[in-house]
């Protein structure tokens, strides 16, 4: 695919042959996004993991200490004075039943970025997960988003949990937030999910556990990213 001359002159100011320390990284791929909107800046992983086999399945959850830059939308499936709770949290979706028939036929699947459901109607929510699987919403109580404290769950997301995991062919992606970001917030978003992300290695994965990573922003070019590198990440002059 032929490539925009302004993403040729970003890619150009990119050193292809070392990795960048993360400050520097995030400092780089602020310094190469075009877009005249406040883009998103995301890592993209590739782990040294056989996502095939059971043991080896990297999905986690975290909490990033300056959020993403965006407030998620949450869904949530509950009754009585958990729902009352769910919307006193700000929960942006509550119900029960009818809205489970509602999202089994595929409506209002643009009004949401996460789904919380309690435990008692998981049964019901099981249902779901041929329209909300594929998506990356369908709730899991790895995740914290089968709950029965749902306020809890949608305080969380709302101010700045993300989910990770692993896909078919061992790449993980995750937001680290906005452009308009401090780099050192940016860097500080990246180092609890990095962490998190480390802490989840699963013990039968062999060899070199992250073995590609980049960082980029929405339409930029990818920073190639020394995540093997976990201490002094505010620190720009080490890259490899």
């Amino acid at each position: 695919m032929k490539r925009s001359k302004t993403l040729r002159n970003a890619d150009a100011k990119i050193d292809r042959e070392r990795l960048y320390a993360p400050l520097e990284a995030v400092r780089l791929a602020k310094g190469t996004t075009s877009v005249k909107f406040d883009a998103t800046v995301e890592v993209a992983m590739r782990l040294g993991v056989d996502p095939r086999k059971a043991d080896q399945m990297v999905r986690g959850t975290v909490n990033l200490p300056h959020g993403t830059g965006k407030t998620a939308r949450v869904l949530v499936f509950a009754t009585g004075d958990r729902a009352a709770a769910a919307e006193a949290a700000g929960a942006d979706i509550v119900g029960s039943d009818e809205l489970i028939d509602e999202i089994s036929k595929g409506n209002r699947l643009n009004e949401f970025d996460a789904v919380v459901a309690t435990p008692d109607l998981m049964g019901k929510v099981g249902r779901l997960g041929r329209v909300l699987g594929p998506r990356g919403l369908m709730p899991n109580p790895k995740t914290g988003t089968v709950t029965p404290d749902v306020a809890k769950a949608v305080t969380e997301i709302k101010g700045g949990k993300i989910e990770f995991r692993v896909d078919k062919h061992a790449n993980l992606h995750f937001i680290i937030g906005k452009v308009s970001f401090d780099d050192t917030k940016l860097v500080e978003n990246y180092a609890a999910a990095l962490e998190e992300i480390n802490r989840l290695k699963p013990s039968a994965a062999k060899g070199r556990y992250i073995k590609k990573a980049t960082v980029t922003t929405t339409m930029g070019p990818g920073i190639p990213l020394d995540a093997n590198r976990t201490r002094n990440l505010l620190v720009e002059d080490e890259a490899v």
